[in-house]
């Protein structure tokens, strides 16, 4: 499979750790993963949204991993935030999990399904 980053020259330029659009070209599997969340198999959440969000990351390469994937097979991720004071703090530990990986990303801010949830993430994921 061959992946494009897209970078339109008549549209704005993304600030970095991303691509506006991602072409997959002769992309045989495609895995949707849903939100995951800040849960530990136990049911306690970490109480800093970093702790959350390191968290997040691992729930979603344990669904990667169980379809035979990795983090590297990443072509989307939609990551919802509880308020904007997290934007940057997420965007730092994406990067670090990603390294060096651009995928599409949105990010919204939005009322999460549980209070003590800081953050959600899901990917779309292509091989």
């Amino acid at each position: 499979m061959r992946r494009d980053p897209i970078e339109a020259a008549d549209a704005p330029s993304t600030s970095g750790g991303y691509a506006q659009a991602v072409r997959l070209v002769d992309a045989r599997e495609l895995l949707f993963v849903s939100g995951q969340i800040p849960v530990e198999i136990d049911g306690t959440v970490p109480g800093t949204f970093g702790a959350q969000c390191r968290l997040v990351w691992r729930n979603v390469e344990a669904q990667l991993r169980a379809a035979g994937m990795g983090i590297g097979d990443i072509v989307k991720v939609t990551t919802f935030l509880s308020d904007r004071a997290y934007a940057d703090e997420n965007s730092a530990i994406r990067r670090e999990v990603l390294a060096g990986l651009t995928p599409a990303l949105t990010i919204i801010i939005a009322g999460i399904y549980d209070p003590a949830w800081l953050l959600e993430i899901e990917v779309v994921a292509a091989r």
